[in-house]
C-alpha cells in the first residue's frame, strides 16, 4: 500500500480522511495522490453568463480546485512533516468514479481512502454517496472508508465479516493481511447467521483455507445470530469487542451487497462509526496470481 488515492471536496469528513491516513500510514513510505474532480455548469443560454469577472467560469471553477489542492498539502504538511511522505495533486475536470478507474490504472493505486458524510456516519455508505458509488465501480484495489467524526485509533482489533460461502485468494486477503501485520492486530473472523446452525462442508473448506493464510497471526471466529439486518449485527459486534476496522469482500451475495440492498428502514438503526475496508472481488485473476503455473502444466479442478 504504497500508492494511496485520496479523493476530497475541501469539506471537513474529507480531511478527517486525510487526517485518518496521514496517521495510519505514519511509518510507511507512501506516495499519496490527492484527487478533486469538478463539473461545473457550462451555460448554453445566450442570456446566462458565461464569464464571472472576466474570467471564463471553467477557468474560475479549475483554479479554485488546484488551489484548494495546493492548500491542502501545505496543511498536511504543516500538521505532520514526515519525510517519508509525498505528494501529487490531480485536479480533474471529470466525473469522480471515471476518474479514480483511470488514475487507478495509470498510477497502480493500491488503496483508495475516502470519507463518508453525515451524521449517521458509514449508514451514508449505502445511501447513494459518493463513497458507495466508488466502492461499486471500484474493480482493481481495496477502499477504506472512514466516518466523518472517526477520531484515529490504531487498529490492532480488525474484524473481517464473511459467510464462508467462497474461496478466498491471497491478492484479496493482501490488504487485510499487510494492515494486520502493521499494527500486529488481532483478526476476529465474523460469520453472521440467520439461525445457528453447522458450516456446509464447502463453508467449513474455505473457513480453514482462511485460517491457513491466518497462521502465525492471533485470530478468532465468532459466529452470531443475525439482529434485524446484517448491517445491525455487525455495528452491534464491533461495539461489544471494540472493533478499530472492519473489513469485508465485495462480490455477489456477500454482506457488502446484502447491506446496500437493504431496505432503508432496516438501515437508519445502522450508525457504527468504525472505518470500513471494502475488498473488491479479483475472481480467477486473483487466483491465478496466488498460484502461478508453469508453461504445459496441468492444474487438476
Amino acid at each position: 500500500m504504497q500508492k494511496i488515492l485520496i479523493p476530497t471536496d475541501f469539506s471537513d469528513n474529507a480531511w478527517n480522511a486525510i487526517d485518518y491516513a496521514m496517521q495510519l500510514f505514519r511509518n510507511k513510505k507512501c506516495t499519496f495522490y490527492l484527487l478533486n474532480t469538478y463539473t461545473p455548469v457550462i451555460p448554453s443560454g445566450r442570456f446566462m453568463a458565461k464569464m464571472v469577472n472576466g474570467v471564463r467560469i471553467v477557468d474560475a471553477v479549475r483554479d479554485a480546485s488546484e488551489e484548494g489542492l495546493q492548500k491542502t498539502v501545505d496543511r498536511i504538511k504543516s500538521k505532520y512533516r514526515n519525510s517519508q511522505h509525498s505528494f501529487e495533486t490531480i485536479s480533474s475536470f471529470n466525473l469522480l468514479t471515471e476518474e479514480i478507474k483511470d488514475l487507478v490504472d495509470t498510477y497502480g493505486i493500491q488503496l483508495i481512502i475516502t470519507g463518508t458524510k453525515g451524521a449517521s456516519g458509514i449508514e451514508e455508505v449505502f445511501m447513494g454517496s459518493n463513497t458507495v458509488r466508488i466502492i461499486k465501480s471500484t474493480k482493481k484495489c481495496p477502499v477504506l472508508a472512514i466516518p466523518q467524526h472517526f477520531e484515529f485509533i490504531t487498529p490492532t482489533e480488525i474484524a473481517f465479516a464473511t459467510d464462508f460461502n467462497r474461496f478466498y485468494s491471497t491478492s484479496e486477503l493482501s490488504p487485510l493481511l499487510e494492515l494486520a501485520q502493521m499494527f500486529q492486530a488481532t483478526i476476529r473472523i465474523v460469520h453472521v447467521q440467520y439461525g445457528i446452525k453447522a458450516l456446509s462442508e464447502l463453508q467449513q473448506f474455505n473457513l480453514n483455507m482462511l485460517r491457513r493464510y491466518l497462521e502465525g497471526m492471533e485470530h478468532y471466529v465468532h459466529t452470531v445470530s443475525e439482529l434485524n439486518s446484517v448491517s445491525k449485527t455487525l455495528e452491534l459486534f464491533s461495539q461489544e469487542l471494540n472493533i478499530h476496522l472492519l473489513a469485508m469482500l465485495n462480490y455477489q451475495h456477500s454482506y457488502m451487497e446484502q447491506m446496500t440492498r437493504e431496505p432503508i428502514v432496516k438501515r437508519t438503526a445502522f450508525h457504527t462509526q468504525t472505518p470500513l475496508l471494502v475488498i473488491p472481488e479479483l475472481g480467477m485473476e486473483g487466483v491465478a496470481k496466488d498460484n502461478p503455473k508453469k508453461k504445459g502444466e496441468v492444474v487438476e479442478s
